[in-house]
């Protein structure tokens, strides 16, 4: 259920600003860390054994979803590192007036091109284009 929803779009208002894009990731991480803490539980891993033993035609199926929670959870913790960086450039956005935000700006954009340059994951057109909506 949850990789289901990990494919699926993202619907939000345009106006949310940058915060909520942080929050998001962190959301997705937390998940993700979970299903993988639940992965290494003895429980499951005598699941596996079982299957292993069994030679049964799951464990491929299972070794797939372990795979996808896997770069998932990479994901949402490359993009949440990165987006952290932001943080200090987009907060003058939240707490200052329109002529002292303007001194954030090129700080802003120049770090979202970095991340743009850098990011295995966040360096997509349609994820840098929503943060540029949310900026």
């Amino acid at each position: 259920k949850v990789l289901a929803e990990n494919d699926q779009l993202r619907k939000e208002a345009d106006d949310l600003g940058p915060r909520v894009e942080l929050d998001y990731w962190k959301k997705k991480l937390s998940k993700f860390y979970y299903l993988m803490e639940q992965l290494k539980s003895p429980d499951v891993k005598a699941v596996l054994g079982v299957l292993t033993a069994a030679k049964s035609k799951l464990l491929k199926k299972w070794r797939a979803l372990d795979i996808r929670i896997t770069d998932a959870a990479n994901e949402a913790k490359d993009n949440v590192k990165y987006l952290y960086s932001l943080e200090k450039y987009y907060d003058p956005l939240y707490n200052s007036d329109p002529v002292s935000m303007l001194d954030a700006i090129p700080g802003l954009i120049n770090a979202i091109k970095m991340i743009q340059s850098i990011s295995q994951y966040y360096n997509t057109s349609e994820k840098i284009s929503s943060l540029f909506v949310k900026v």
